[in-house]
This record gives C-alpha cells, sequence and structure tokens, in this order.
C-alpha cells in the first residue's frame, strides 16, 4: 500500500473497530502518526459474517486495503436471488444482472475477524493499544490530550486530531453532546451465524420476511454460509439456547433455511440488540474531535449499512485532511459532507425495519402487495441510491 510522506501531524482514535482502524489506516496512509485506544484487552476476534456493498468497497479502496479485504471474501449480487415469503413464494425477482454491472454494484461477504485483520495489517506496529479505555478528551488550543485507563494506571496522549469510534453508546458523544440523548432500542434483535459443511459456493444469498422476522443469507465460499435472522423481541431479553430460538422461530420455513440453521454449530449462534441514535447530532465535529460510524450515526441494521457508513466516514475524512493542512477548517469539510448521507440512511433504515417488521396481518398483507406490484426498476434505483457511491479524490498533503 503506497504511503504519502509523513506530516508531521499525529491523531488518537478511540475505538478499534471497523470505523476506527478503517480511519486510523487512512490517516497511516496520509502521513500520519497514529494511535488507536481500544478498551477490550486483545484485539476483536469474534464475530459472524459482515456485507459490505460497493460504496464500502470503494472507501476501502481509497484507504488502500480493498484489494485485501477482496481476496478474504466471496462475491455475491446484491439481493441475491430476491426476496421470499416463509413458505418459499417469491415477493421480488434478484436484480437485473446487466443493471448491477452497468453500476458497478457488487456484495462481498466476510467474517468480521477477517475483515478486523485486514485492517489491523495496514498499520504499523504498535499503532493500536489494546486494554487501554479512554476517560475523557482535553481540549487544547491547538489540539487534544485523550485521558485513559491502562493496566498501570491513568495515561494521557497527545495529538493535533481525535477521532471517536467509540460505538453506539459513545462516552465522547454523551460528553461533548450531553443534550443529545442515547440510542434507543429499535424493537428487534439480531441472531448471526455460520453454516459449515455445505454447499457455500452454490448459495446465491437472498432474503426472506414473515410476520415481525426476517433471515438472510450470504455465501462467504468454500462450504461456509453466513446467515442473520431477525425478530421482534423485548430488549435485554437472552435465552440459555438461542440456537433453539432460531430454529423454533425458523426452522419451518423454506428450504435451505432450515438447513442452514441445522448447520451451524449451536455454541457459534451471536444475539445482539439493535440500537440507533434516533435523534440526529447537530454535528459530526467539536473542536479538534470528529465522531465517526455508530459514535455519529448509530443505525438499524435494516438496510445493512452500519459497518459501510463507518468506512465511507473514514474515507472521506481522510480525504478531507489530506486535501486540506488547517484540521478545524478539513473537519467543517467532513461534517458537511458526511451528516446529510448518513442520517439520510439512518431514516430509511429505520423505515425500512418498520416496513418489513410489522406483524399486523392487514399491513402485512398491503406490504406484499406492494412489493409484488413495484416494479423492479424502482428497486434497483433505490440500491443506486445507497451503494453506488464514490469518495473524493485523495489528493496530496499540501
Amino acid at each position: 500500500m503506497a504511503r504519502m510522506p509523513a506530516t508531521g501531524r499525529s491523531a488518537v482514535v478511540v475505538g478499534g473497530g471497523i470505523g476506527g482502524l478503517a480511519a486510523a489506516v487512512g490517516l497511516h496512509r496520509t502521513g500520519w502518526r497514529v494511535t488507536v485506544l481500544e478498551r477490550a484487552p486483545e484485539p476483536r476476534e469474534t464475530g459472524a459474517g459482515i456485507s459490505l456493498l460497493t460504496n464500502a468497497q470503494r472507501a476501502l479502496d481509497l484507504l488502500g486495503v480493498g484489494d485485501d479485504v477482496r481476496r478474504r471474501a466471496a462475491f455475491m449480487a446484491p439481493g441475491g436471488e430476491g426476496l421470499r415469503l416463509a413458505s418459499g413464494r417469491r415477493l421480488q425477482p434478484p436484480a437485473d444482472p446487466a443493471f448491477l454491472r452497468a453500476h458497478g454494484l457488487s456484495l462481498i461477504v466476510l467474517t468480521r475477524p477477517e475483515l478486523h485483520a485486514a485492517l489491523r495489517a495496514a498499520l504499523p506496529d504498535r499503532a493500536l493499544r489494546t486494554g487501554a479505555e479512554a476517560t475523557r478528551v482535553v481540549d487544547l488550543p491547538d489540539g487534544a490530550e485523550v485521558v485513559h485507563r491502562t493496566a498501570v494506571g491513568e495515561r494521557t496522549v497527545r495529538a493535533d486530531l481525535v477521532v471517536a469510534a467509540d460505538g453506539a453508546f459513545s462516552r465522547i458523544r454523551r460528553a461533548r453532546w450531553p443534550r443529545v440523548p442515547p440510542p434507543v432500542y429499535s424493537g428487534h434483535s439480531v441472531w448471526r451465524g455460520i453454516a459449515e459443511g455445505v454447499d457455500g459456493a452454490a448459495e446465491p444469498g437472498g432474503s426472506t420476511w414473515g410476520r415481525g422476522l426476517e433471515f438472510g443469507r450470504m455465501p462467504l465460499g468454500g462450504d461456509r454460509v453466513y446467515w442473520f435472522a431477525v425478530a421482534n423481541t423485548p430488549e435485554g431479553l437472552r435465552l440459555a439456547d438461542e440456537h433453539a430460538e432460531v430454529r423454533r422461530r425458523f426452522g419451518h420455513w423454506h428450504h435451505p433455511v432450515p438447513e442452514l440453521i441445522d448447520a451451524t454449530p449451536a455454541g457459534r449462534v451471536l444475539r445482539h440488540d439493535v440500537y440507533e441514535l434516533a435523534q440526529p447530532l447537530p454535528s459530526y465535529v467539536s473542536g479538534r474531535v470528529a465522531m465517526l460510524g455508530d459514535a455519529a450515526h448509530a443505525m438499524t441494521s435494516d438496510l445493512g449499512q452500519g459497518a459501510c457508513q463507518a468506512l465511507e466516514d473514514a474515507a472521506v475524512l481522510c480525504a478531507a485532511l489530506a486535501a486540506e493542512p488547517d484540521v478545524p477548517t478539513a473537519l467543517a469539510h467532513y461534517d458537511e459532507q458526511r451528516r446529510p448521507r448518513s442520517q439520510g440512511i439512518v431514516e430509511a433504515s429505520r423505515r425500512m425495519g418498520e416496513f418489513k417488521l410489522t406483524e399486523h396481518r392487514w399491513r402485512i398483507l398491503r406490504r406484499n402487495a406492494r412489493l409484488r406490484r413495484t416494479p423492479p426498476t424502482a428497486n434497483q434505483q433505490g440500491l443506486v441510491a445507497v451503494g453506488d457511491w464514490h469518495p473524493p479524490a485523495l489528493a496530496p498533503t499540501p
């Protein structure tokens, strides 16, 4: 990966998730000295699958790691074979391959640990500090200090820039915008798993909707298929056997849903409640602090854009800082470019979740009738609006 000359500028990234690592990779590539503070004691090695639409792939290309990530991934057409009901009856056909090619639209699927590994590999040694929990950010006239706890006591690191990528319940966001309410529960949970010993290469992917339920599947290549299952559930509910709960809810659905559930090791089914930042932030910037990813715009998973938008954030932030030597001016450009698009996708994702996860019989009938009447071109244009995004050019730092 080509790297630009050192700029003498330094950045602290708070959070070693996908967005934080991506921002650190891009800053390092453009000549910044980067420190990533991750509160977990070890790099994140758990998680099921993740899908990245073309917009996220283009962001990764700008950051210099797109080819490596694609080498680790399987490819599928966005939407796979289309949308079905639990009986297997088709609601919507697959997207037109010629249309997808014309817009360069594709979906790559890999495991979250593989994506984390690709991003970490692009960072210099010792850039990632684990077991370092940021507790506060102190503004300085020409930068900021990040105070963090470690196993040996409290430490402080000073930088020209702080990137707050500390997740949906960001401590930094709460301190900077105390009047913005915390994320709210969306009303649904997501189970994720990887089926093993199946013909992953033959899996086209696709989604199935039921009454307040969704099941999606995506190829991981080889003998693995990534799947996710969504249901309206009480917040915080956990069961002794989540695998059995997925089988209870979805095990009678059409082929290959039951087979994928049965081919998943019982102890590897993950469950997460889904939260969103219902009140948008008035800005993604405060002083020398830039908010990024879930810390800036936590959203539901209903469009599959959470990680994709974090990667867009990282690409735009790094491009803005590479093009503009004055950090406050660059951060203003970042905020101007990112806030309208990402907050629009938060709202679109919320509306999609309400539409597809309804449990009311008559609403379901209207939903299904509407989907059958919708021309394929309308759905494809919606896909373009989300996926056919291009990052700004990465200009050499003046």
